[in-house]
């Protein structure tokens, strides 16, 4: 086994990976980074369809210490979002310690919580610790049904071009992002283009007044006042959802993820999509509904989401419920040490305002736990840190967080003082035996 217990390792170079390795470069901390693709990008590389656009918007979702070019619109493309990443990693020096087509296929701690990775070559290597910056938009997540559609079947990340659905009748089950965006794409394309969804949504256009919508909340507002003003503005702009055919929601703006799409609205209008209920049964090629209406299909694409998961590491070391990773701050697991894992959590918005503070704040909290004894997570747990119970984030409210945490690191070093008289009471968590 190749030591390098000196250093941290990497894992995953896409957004959360390379803003995760400039913060460690910045504070000098050494690092190797690694990822199974050919190049950066993450799931901006493999796992978006080629028509893609973001749907935040240019200014909340790039980096702030590297904004995107101004001659970006203001919802760039699947291409400018790789070459934006392409040139963040040329800029901050990142490409020479990234090694790509190098997956990791195990991550395990030894005796003194440093850690020995295993390759899918099968090298071994030891390191100081790990950050997992694997993404959440990989696992693909499948509705279960007693029979199993019997035309073309899969998952919205398997979907690339609209020449997949020309001259089929689809069905996308789901109401996220993703599901619009191909629904939409059917529409112009398809035979047919059907939408089931099992519940009410919170259908937001992409601009309002011509201004992307999510730079029209601020951060100053409560989050009830927040609510209110977006419930008037779409009650003028666009009407009520019963008018569209669309099932009102069942929660209140921003307890779930909305769906941010200008096309749904007008293709429903045109008769180019048509809403369905929930998929009761599949039956050969045709979808049983929850209404009791029935049609046959070609095709059903699953836009239903993702397990956010850790494949390479032991089973029951980071706790998931549902698609929330118990996390200590967002990044430490419970009672382990020299493992951090970032990017589990999912902004109304884009993904640079908040990965930026955060991987500094990661990086801080890397310093502060070289010069403790005792782990982070045990520090955190003694302080009464709170494990989350959504991975939905107010962006502006974390924002406030970090700003507070940054401030706050010295009262975790002497909290950690206070506690190593009675370490050996704390419920530490034992390793499993290395393999």
């Amino acid at each position: 086994m190749e030591n390098r217990a000196n250093r941290l390792l990497v894992i995953g170079a896409g957004p959360t990976g390379l803003v995760v390795a400039r913060a460690l470069k910045q504070a000098a901390l050494p690092y190797d980074q690694v990822d199974a693709d050919e190049d950066v990008g993450g799931n901006w590389r493999h796992g978006v369809y080629a028509t893609a656009h973001i749907i935040s918007s240019r200014k909340t979702t790039s980096f702030p210490e590297y904004p995107m070019p101004e001659r970006y619109p203001d919802f760039p493309s699947r291409a400018q979002m790789l070459a934006y990443l392409s040139d963040y990693a040329r800029h901050f020096g990142l490409r020479e310690s990234i090694e790509f087509r190098r997956e990791a296929t195990l991550a395990t701690p030894l005796e003194d919580w440093s850690w020995r990775v295993r390759f899918a070559d099968g090298a071994e290597r030891r390191y100081k610790g790990v950050v997992v910056c694997n993404g959440h938009h990989w696992d693909r997540r499948f509705p279960d049904y007693p029979v199993r559609f019997a035309g073309e079947w899969m998952h919205s990340k398997d979907y690339q071009r609209p020449d997949q659905l020309v001259g089929k009748r689809v069905l996308v089950i789901g109401g996220g992002n993703s599901a619009c965006d191909i629904a939409s794409e059917a529409a112009r394309v398809a035979v047919c283009s059907h939408l089931s969804l099992r519940r009410g949504y919170w259908f937001l256009p992409k601009t309002m007044f011509g201004i992307p919508t999510v730079e029209i909340m601020r951060g100053w507002l409560p989050v009830p006042a927040q609510r209110l003003l977006l419930r008037a503005l779409l009650r003028v702009i666009v009407g009520r959802y019963t008018q569209y055919g669309l099932p009102e929601p069942d929660h209140n703006i921003f307890e779930r993820h909305p769906t941010v799409n200008s096309e749904l609205l007008h293709y429903l209008k045109h008769g180019r999509i048509q809403p369905r209920p929930d998929v009761a049964r599949f039956d050969g090629r045709t979808a049983h509904f929850a209404d009791g209406t029935a049609d046959d299909y070609d095709l059903v694409i699953c836009a239903t989401g993702f397990h956010v998961s850790f494949p390479f590491l032991p089973p029951g070391l980071v706790t998931v419920k549902g698609s929330v990773a118990q996390l200590y701050a967002g990044l430490v697991p419970p009672r382990t040490r020299n493992l951090y894992i970032f990017g589990t959590t999912q902004p109304r918005y884009g993904f640079g305002p908040l990965a930026s503070p955060a991987a500094d704040l990661l990086a801080r909290l890397i310093r502060l736990q070289d010069e403790m004894t005792l782990p982070l997570s045990v520090v955190f747990e003694a302080s009464g840190e709170k494990l989350p119970t959504t991975h939905l984030v107010d962006p502006h409210a974390a924002l406030r967080r970090m700003w507070l945490a940054q401030r706050l690191l010295p009262l975790l070093a002497r909290k950690e003082r206070r506690l190593r008289a009675r370490a050996a009471t704390l419920p530490l968590w034992t390793p499993p035996q290395t393999v």
